[in-house]
C-alpha cells in the first residue's frame, strides 16, 4: 500500500489535514484508532470564543471544514463581547457532540481521493532522516511521500483522579504507547502535558430555578461565509450561569492533597488560562466565587458540561464538590471529571510550515505540539495539509504572517518560543488584533484559499462580488454630502447628535462615534448584505487607527522580508550575547523578524545580525 500523504489521527486537525490534502487531489490516507471516534469532543461541547472564534472564521476562509461543520452543529450561537470594540468580538457556539463527529465523517467519507483506516501506528519509517511511511501495531507498514502526526492528547495517556492512574486516552480509548518513544528516538524533545475535563450531569436532575438562563443571540450567526443557517434563533438551547459557594471552596481546600495535581500524582504541566477547580482556588484565593456554565452537550442525550469546573479529584469528592452548587444539590452525575497526561514534542524542532526540522516530509499539528483547543488544532491541521501538498507540487508553503491572521500568530508563537504549558490563543497574544477581527477573515485569507485550490471558482466569485459592493458602498459615502438643511439638523438632532454647521460627506459623518451606517440610510439607500455594510462601517469609524496598526505591520514585515541563510553559523557572529547565540541556534529563525521575537535575544543582537548579514552578502 502506498500514498502520497499518511494522516495520523482523526481529531480536529486530522480532519483539516487530510481533507486539505485529498481535495488538492493528494492520494491521501486517515489512520484513526477507532473510526467512531473521528472529529469528537472530549471536552467542552463548544466551537469558538475569544481569538479561537476567529481562527474558525479564518479556517473557512481559507477552504477548511470546521466553521461548516459548526453551523451544522450549533444548538446555540452568540457573538462575544458586544459591547466592546470589533478587535475582541468572536463567535462562539455550541455544539452539539452527536451531529458534529457525524457530520464530519460524512464529509470526509465523501471527499474524492481520501481513504480512513482503523489502527495504531507505532513506529515512524524514517531513512536518511526522510519519513517514507508508518507501521501499525500489527507489523503492516504503509508507506507515503509525506506523514502528518495530529495525535492528540493519546501519545502515553493517564488518566488520573486522585491517586488512580489509568493508561488511556479519552473516554477510556486505547492509548498510544509507543509513538512518543519512536519520535524521541529520532532525536525529538518529548514534553509531559496535562489537561482536565469536568463532570457531566444528568439535565433532569438540575433545579434551574436557582440559575441563571443564557440563551443564544435573537440574530442568525454562521462561522462560515457561506452564511446557510441550519437552526433557527427561536430553536436554540439555554445553558445556564452558577457560581461557586464557599461550601464549594472549603471542601477543594480540605481535600486538596487528594487531588492528582496537589497530592504530587501528576507530571505533565497544565494549561495556565484553562485551570482545574482546584487550581483556581488556590491561585485566586481573594475570589469569594467563580463562574461557571451549565452546557447542553447534545440534543440526542442528557448530559450537561460544567463548564469551568474541570478537577483531578477523586469520584467521592467531586461528589461533594457538586452537590455544594446552586441548583445541582440534588444533581446525578452521569460522568465524573478527570486531568490526562500525554506526550508532546517541543515545537521549537518545527519550521513555520509545521515540517519538522529533524525529519523531513514529517508534519505535526495540534496537542502534540503543545497547544490547547479545538480550534487551535484544526488551524494547525489545515496548514500541515496545504503545506504538505504544496511540498509535493514542489512549490513554496503557505506561512500566514502575524498581521493577516491569529492562524499565523499561533504557529509562529509555536516554533519561536515554544511552549511550556498547553498553549492558548488569546486576543491578547496577537499584537495587531485590530487588523485580526472576526467580520474580515475572508478579506484577509480567502485570496491564499484560492490560490492553493481550496476556494472553488463559485465561493470566490462571491468573495469578488463582496469586496466591489465594499468599495461601491465606501465610494457612495464618500461622494454624497449633507449640508446644514433645518430638516437634516432636526434628524441628526434627534439622534442624538450635534448639528451640522458645515456640509460634510457621509464618509466623514460616519466617524462620529453615535452614528451608525442605520443613520446613514436616512439619507442614502444602501442596497447591499448586512456584511458588506458593516465591513464598511468598521473601515470608516477606525480608519485611523487601521491604518496605524498597518505601519506598525509594514515594520515587521520589512524585519520579514531579510532572510538568513538555513546554514549560518552563529558560533561565527561575533559579539553576540551568549544567550542570542545559544537561542538562534536553537531554533535557527528564517528572517530577522522571527529572530527578534525570540526570546532572549535583545535588539542589540538583532542590530549585530543585520550587520553580519549585510557584510556576509557582499
Amino acid at each position: 500500500m502506498e500514498y502520497e500523504i499518511i494522516v495520523v489521527g482523526g481529531g480536529h486537525a486530522g480532519c483539516e489535514a487530510s481533507l486539505a490534502s485529498a481535495r488538492k487531489g493528494h492520494k491521501t490516507l486517515l489512520i484513526t484508532s477507532n473510526i467512531n471516534n473521528i472529529a469528537d469532543m472530549p471536552c467542552n461541547p463548544s466551537i469558538g470564543g475569544p481569538a479561537k472564534g476567529i481562527v474558525v472564521r479564518e479556517i473557512d476562509a481559507l477552504g477548511g471544514e470546521m466553521g461548516r461543520n459548526a453551523d451544522k452543529g450549533a444548538i446555540q450561537t452568540k457573538m462575544l463581547n458586544t459591547k466592546k470594540g470589533p478587535a475582541v468580538q468572536a463567535l462562539r457556539f455550541q455544539a452539539d457532540k452527536v451531529t458534529y463527529p457525524k457530520e464530519m465523517i460524512k464529509t470526509l467519507k465523501s471527499t474524492k481521493n481520501l481513504e480512513i483506516k482503523e489502527g495504531m501506528v507505532e513506529q515512524l519509517l524514517v531513512k536518511d532522516k526522510k519519513v517514507y511511511g508508518v507501521e501499525l501495531e500489527d507489523g503492516i507498514k504503509i508507506n507515503s511521500k509525506v506523514v502528518i502526526l495530529t495525535t492528540g492528547t493519546y501519545l502515553k495517556a493517564v488518566i488520573l483522579n486522585g491517586s488512580n492512574k489509568t493508561p488511556s486516552g479519552p473516554h477510556g480509548e486505547k492509548e498510544s504507547k509507543f509513538l512518543s518513544d519512536s519520535l524521541r528516538n529520532l532525536g525529538f524533545t518529548i514534553k509531559r502535558l496535562k489537561t482536565g475535563t469536568p463532570q457531566r450531569i444528568d439535565k433532569n436532575s438540575i433545579d434551574y430555578s436557582k440559575t441563571q438562563e443564557e440563551k443564544g443571540d435573537d440574530i442568525p450567526r454562521t462561522f462560515s461565509y457561506d452564511n446557510i443557517i441550519y437552526r433557527q434563533p427561536e430553536d436554540q438551547i439555554s445553558c445556564y450561569l452558577i457560581y461557586t459557594t464557599p461550601k464549594t471552596h472549603e471542601i477543594i481546600k480540605e481535600h486538596l492533597n487528594e487531588s492528582s495535581m496537589y497530592g504530587g500524582y501528576v507530571e505533565g504541566v497544565g494549561p495556565r488560562y484553562c485551570p482545574s477547580i482546584e487550581d483556581k482556588v488556590v491561585r485566586f484565593s481573594d475570589k469569594e466565587r467563580h463562574q461557571l456554565f451549565l452546557e447542553p452537550e447534545s440534543l440526542y442525550y442528557d448530559d450537561i458540561y460544567v463548564q469551568g469546573f474541570s478537577t483531578s479529584m477523586p469520584y467521592e469528592v467531586q461528589d461533594l464538590m457538586v452537590h455544594s452548587l446552586p441548583g445541582l444539590e440534588h444533581a446525578k452525575i452521569l460522568k465524573y471529571g478527570y486531568a490526562i497526561e500525554y506526550d508532546a514534542i517541543d515545537s521549537k524542532q518545527l519550521k513555520q510550515s509545521l515540517e519538522t526540522k529533524l525529519i523531513e516530509n514529517l508534519y505535526t499539528a495540534g496537542q502534540i505540539n503543545g497547544t490547547s483547543g479545538y480550534e487551535e488544532a484544526a488551524g494547525q491541521g489545515l496548514i500541515a495539509g496545504i503545506n504538505a501538498s504544496l511540498k509535493l507540487e514542489g512549490k513554496e508553503p503557505l506561512i500566514l504572517k502575524r498581521n493577516e491572521s491569529y492562524i499565523g500568530v499561533l504557529i509562529d508563537d509555536l516554533v519561536t518560543k515554544g511552549v511550556k504549558d498547553p498553549y492558548r490563543l488569546l486576543t491578547s497574544r496577537s499584537e495587531y488584533r485590530l487588523l485580526l477581527r472576526n467580520d474580515n477573515a475572508d478579506l484577509r485569507l480567502r485570496d491564499y484559499g484560492y490560490k492553493v485550490g481550496l476556494i472553488d471558482e463559485k465561493r470566490y466569485k462571491e468573495f469578488q462580488v463582496k469586496k466591489e459592493h465594499i468599495k461601491e458602498i465606501t465610494n457612495i459615502l464618500k461622494e454624497t454630502r449633507i449640508t446644514p438643511k433645518k430638516e437634516i439638523n432636526e434628524y441628526i438632532e434627534s439622534i442624538p447628535s450635534p448639528a451640522l454647521k458645515d456640509g460634510i460627506s457621509l464618509y466623514e459623518f460616519l466617524k462620529r462615534p453615535e452614528i451608525s451606517l442605520e443613520n446613514i440610510e436616512h439619507f442614502v439607500e444602501l442596497n447591499y448584505t448586512k456584511e458588506e455594510k458593516e465591513q464598511v462601517e468598521i473601515n470608516t469609524k477606525y480608519e485611523g487607527y487601521i491604518k496605524k496598526a498597518n505601519k506598525e505591520a509594514q515594520k515587521m514585515l520589512d524585519l520579514e522580508e531579510k532572510k538568513i541563510p538555513e546554514a549560518i553559523d552563529y558560533e561565527t557572529v561575533p559579539n553576540l550575547a551568549s544567550e542570542a547565540r545559544q537561542k538562534l541556534s536553537e531554533i535557527r529563525p528564517t528572517t530577522i523578524g522571527q529572530a527578534s521575537r525570540i526570546s532572549g535575544v535583545n535588539p542589540a543582537d538583532i542590530s549585530i545580525l543585520m550587520v553580519y548579514l549585510r557584510r556576509q552578502s557582499k
